[in-house]
C-alpha cells in the first residue's frame, strides 16, 4: 500500500557486488571465480546498464542478465551479472555452476532463502520468482542449457554436485490496461490495487499447483508418491509470504497512521484493519512452517493452512479497497503525476 513497497517485495537494483562476476556464465564468456575482485564485477554492471545490457571484453556476444537478490544471511541487495539461456518457452534459465567449484554461488543461497528477485535484460527490468527445477525437469532443462552452451557439460564434470537450474518465473500484476501493456501506477491507490493483484494472483498460483501436486500423489497407483510440497510450491509460497508481510508491516509503519491522522472519522476502519493484519499474521507464520521441511510436509494439512489464510486475506484486501482506496487514489506517488494532469 506504501509507494515504497514493491509488489514483489524485492529491492530494487543496487551497485553492490556479488562476490561471483559470473557465476554461471556460458564457457564462451570466460568467466571469473567467486574471488574476482569486485571491481571487476562492478565494472561488467556499469557496462550492462550503460549500453542496454551489452558487454564487451570477456563477455562480449555472450547473453547476460543483471538478477538481484536479497542476501540470505545480510538481508541486502547483492547484483550479480549472469549468464542465462532461454528455454523452448522463452523462460529465462539459469544454472549454478560457480565455474564447477564443488560450493554453491552465493546467488544460489540468496534465492533459496529470498526467492524474490529482481532482473535486468537488456533496457528491461522486471520481478521475478526463482525456481530451482527438480528431478526430471532439472535433467530436461540441463540439457536444454548444454545444447546451447556445451560449457556447462564441462562445469558438471568437473564437480560431485549437481548443477542447479533455476527457472525464472516472471511476476505478473494482474489484468493489462484497455488496449494492452501494463496499467499505469500514478496514485498510492494504484500502488495499493497493484500490489493486491500481484498477491491474489501469487496466491492463487500457488493454491492451484498446490492442489494438483496433491492430487498428483493421490492418484497415481503404482506411481512413486511425490515428497512433500516441492520446490516451486516452497519458492512462490515463500515469495508471497515475505511480500505480503513487508506490505503489511509497511502499511502498519506508515500508511494507516497517516490515514488516522488526516481522516479520524475512519479510526475505527483503521484499528479493524490492524487486527486483520495481526490474524493473518499469524496464519502467515502457519503457512511458513510448512515450508521449513517442504521436503517432507504433508500437502493436505499445508492445503488447509493456504485456504484458510486466502479466505481471510481476500476479506481483509475487499475491505481495505472499499474503506481507503478513494482516499489514497487522491494522493500521487512522488514519481508520477497528480491524477488531474494525467
Amino acid at each position: 500500500m506504501s509507494s515504497a513497497a514493491s509488489p514483489s517485495a524485492s529491492p530494487s537494483p543496487s551497485p553492490s557486488p556479488s562476490p561471483s562476476a559470473s557465476a554461471a556464465a556460458p564457457a564462451s564468456a570466460s568467466a571469473t571465480s567467486e574471488t574476482e575482485p569486485a571491481s571487476f564485477n562492478q565494472w561488467v554492471i556499469d557496462e550492462f546498464r550503460a549500453n542496454g545490457g551489452t558487454v564487451g571484453g570477456p563477455f562480449e556476444g555472450s547473453d547476460l542478465l543483471l538478477l538481484t537478490t536479497t542476501g540470505a544471511k545480510s538481508g541486502t541487495s547483492h547484483t550479480v551479472p549472469l549468464g542465462y539461456v532461454a528455454d523452448a518457452d522463452g523462460r529465462l534459465l539459469l544454472v549454478a555452476s560457480n565455474l564447477g567449484s564443488p560450493r554453491h554461488p552465493a546467488w544460489y543461497h540468496n534465492v533459496l532463502a529470498h526467492p524474490a528477485v529482481q532482473v535486468e535484460v537488456g533496457r528491461t527490468t522486471y520481478d521475478a520468482v526463482a525456481v530451482p527445477a527438480e528431478g526430471e525437469r532439472r535433467d530436461r532443462l540441463f540439457e536444454e542449457v548444454v545444447r546451447a552452451e556445451p560449457g556447462y557439460a564441462e562445469y558438471q564434470a568437473q564437480t560431485t554436485r549437481t548443477l542447479p537450474v533455476v527457472v525464472l518465473d516472471r511476476t505478473e500484476y494482474g489484468p493489462p490496461a484497455p488496449g494492452g501493456g501494463p496499467r499505469p501506477v500514478l496514485t498510492v491507490g494504484d500502488k495499493l490495487l497493484e500490489i493486491h493483484l500481484w498477491l491474489r494472483g501469487q496466491l492463487q498460483r500457488v493454491r492451484d499447483d498446490a492442489e494438483a501436486h496433491y492430487a498428483a500423489a493421490r492418484t497415481a497407483p503404482g506411481a512413486p508418491t511425490l515428497p512433500g510440497l516441492g520446490l516451486q510450491i516452497r519458492q512462490h509460497c515463500l515469495a508471497f509470504c515475505e511480500t505480503l508481510d513487508f506490505h503489511h508491516r509497511s502499511e502498519d509503519a506508515a500508511v494507516l497512521p497517516q490515514i488516522e491522522l488526516h481522516h479520524p472519522h475512519l479510526a475505527e476502519a483503521i484499528g479493524r484493519l490492524r487486527e486483520e493484519h495481526a490474524k493473518v499474521a499469524v496464519l502467515k507464520s502457519r503457512l511458513v512452517a510448512h515450508l521449513d521441511d517442504f521436503a517432507t510436509a504433508d500437502p493436505a494439512a499445508f492445503l488447509a493452512e493456504l485456504h484458510a489464510i486466502a479466505e481471510e486475506l481476500t476479506a481483509h484486501m475487499d475491505y481495505e479497497e472499499s474503506v481507503v482506496l478513494p482516499i489514497l487514489s487522491e494522493i500521487p506517488l512522488p514519481s508520477g503525476p497528480h491524477p488531474a494532469d494525467a
